[in-house]
């Protein structure tokens, strides 16, 4: 009986973890609004310097956000101090208004592919800054409190070979 309980154990504790993932770190937004100057960070260290990651920017948003799209803008800065800084789109919804990632009710999860397999080469604290880019069309001013998103994190997980 005893053999058989730490058999069962040892299978959901393997079944239950995901050994590729890295990190995994989230930012609640107040009352699910993203204020255009709310820069999200997120810092990490301790990365393998020959083992490639993917990296993602997770998005969670209820059916108040009122686009199909969103613009992020992202830096990667090294421990040296350089910085990547890329402007990206991202597709949340279908034409018919359907949203797109994982969910039931109201709140839908966006992975979405920030780099791809990419190598950390110093040893030290990185660092990735996020923030939204959204504007309405026509204007060059952005959008002050971005509705209906509710969470932003980073997910960092080894590349599969």
């Amino acid at each position: 009986m005893r053999s058989l309980f730490c058999s069962l154990m040892i299978a959901l504790s393997l079944v239950s973890c995901d050994t590729n993932v890295i990190m995994s770190e989230y930012r609640t937004l107040g009352k699910g609004v993203w204020n255009k100057d709310e820069v999200l960070e997120f810092t990490f260290n301790e990365m393998d310097t020959v083992q490639k990651y993917d990296v993602f920017i997770n998005v969670r948003n209820d059916n108040t956000f009122p686009y199909s799209n969103l613009f992020i803008i992202a830096a990667l800065t090294s421990p040296e101090g350089e910085v990547v800084k890329d402007t990206l789109e991202y597709t949340m919804a279908m034409p018919d208004g359907t949203w797109l990632g994982k969910g039931s009710g109201s709140i839908k999860e966006n992975k979405l592919w920030y780099k791809e397999n990419i190598v950390f080469p110093s040893p030290g604290v990185y660092t990735i800054e996020v923030s939204h880019a959204m504007r309405k069309n026509g204007t060059v001013s952005g959008i002050v409190g971005l509705e209906g998103i509710t969470d932003v994190g980073i997910e960092i997980t080894k590349s599969n070979p």
